[in-house]
């Protein structure tokens, strides 16, 4: 039976494509509508979190918002991957670097991603889970980045539970050899894994949490669309 509408998502199915890219600030949803898409169409405004299916390159997407932090992408991507029927879904984000040598602007390509977070308990495994991007939307997306010139790194996220945490152990995450901290990815990726679909998470350096640079504004408007351009070159 058609669950569609769900609580949070206003859309019937059929209304979202199979590939989403979703984007934690609904406004940078809509931007990536208004910017790159045609033939757009709004399938949802449930609490503010905007939606939008249109074309690129003659490809049919979607767009959304899907808040902050692991609770919010969670209910978001659980709805999209079993009431939506969405195969893919690649999240495009800000990232804290903690290496040295990553620039402001630059991509960081989510290959994995630990947490702090106790999302994976749910699932009741005898260990721990270390969740991954999907390997061929990893692979095109590195190669698209390099066509394109783009400075980026592959490598290990954290996604945080804590955005003003007491101890954020960055020297400890920095010998284990994480490159950026975030706040979703790690849910994102088990709930794809859970379902047998594809993630990827594209995020872009907006503070380097080593040398204190932070991107100003005009920074983050002409480096920001970097990520959506490797993103929507993977649109099937």
């Amino acid at each position: 039976m058609d669950k569609t509408p769900t609580p949070h998502i206003g859309a019937k199915l059929g209304d979202i494509a199979p590939f989403v890219i979703i984007a934690g600030d609904p406004l940078r949803a809509k931007f990536m509508a208004d910017k790159f898409l045609s033939d757009v169409k709004q399938f949802n405004n449930v609490r503010g979190m905007l939606g939008f299916t249109g074309t690129y390159n003659g490809k049919r997407v979607s767009v959304m918002g899907h808040g902050m932090g692991i609770p919010s992408i969670g209910i978001y991507t659980y709805e999209l991957f079993h009431f939506f029927d969405v195969q893919s879904i690649v999240r495009v984000g800000s990232a804290g670097s903690y290496l040295e040598d990553m620039k402001l602007g630059d991509l960081a390509i989510g290959m994995g991603a630990c947490t702090d977070s106790n999302y994976a308990a749910q699932f009741e495994l005898p260990g721990t889970f270390a969740p991954l991007a999907d390997f061929d939307l990893l692979r095109r997306a590195a190669a698209e980045a390099e066509r394109l010139g783009y400075r980026y790194r592959v490598g290990n996220l954290l996604s945080s539970d804590f955005f003003y945490g007491e101890h954020p152990h960055v020297e400890k995450w920095q010998k284990m050899g994480v490159m950026a901290v975030e706040m979703e990815a790690a849910a994102l990726y088990m709930n794809a894994a859970r379902c047998g679909r594809r993630a990827l998470t594209i995020c872009t350096i907006s503070d380097n949490l080593v040398t204190g640079e932070v991107t100003t504004a005009e920074e983050r408007q002409t480096t920001f669309t970097h990520m959506m351009e490797v993103a929507l070159s993977l649109v099937e």
